[in-house]
């Protein structure tokens, strides 16, 4: 079994990551190399896929924090998916789902993302 898990997120054509697993100290380097690597290279608003992570602590809350000011310095939008469970708990306990745009399903982000014909 895979405790954390970096792949490629599947919204649209849309850039972004799908995280899988823990995220917690032993993964923020992973993690944070990744967000830098595909910030960096592409355009437009950005997608971190949450939806099967099972843990977040405050190492990859900061990660992603750190991720949504990097985009910001470009005025690109952050935005994340995760449904509701513990990794969602934990962006409503800190205050910063207040701060981020949170979708809990990748169709719910496309219908607010991509404007209507």
């Amino acid at each position: 079994m895979t405790l954390f898990e970096i792949g490629d997120a599947q919204l649209a054509d849309v850039p972004g990551i799908a995280v899988r697993g823990e995220i917690d100290i032993n993964a923020v380097d992973a993690l944070d190399t990744a967000l830098d690597m595909q910030i960096r290279t592409t355009t437009g608003v950005f997608v971190v896929d949450l939806l099967e992570a099972t843990f977040l602590d405050s190492t990859g809350l900061a990660t992603l924090m750190r991720a949504r000011g990097l985009l910001g310095t470009e005025d690109r939008e952050l935005v994340i998916l995760c449904g509701p469970g513990p990794v969602r708990r934990i962006f409503e306990l800190t205050g910063t789902i207040e701060l981020l745009v949170i979708y809990g399903s990748p169709e719910e982000a496309l219908a607010a993302l991509v404007p209507a014909d």
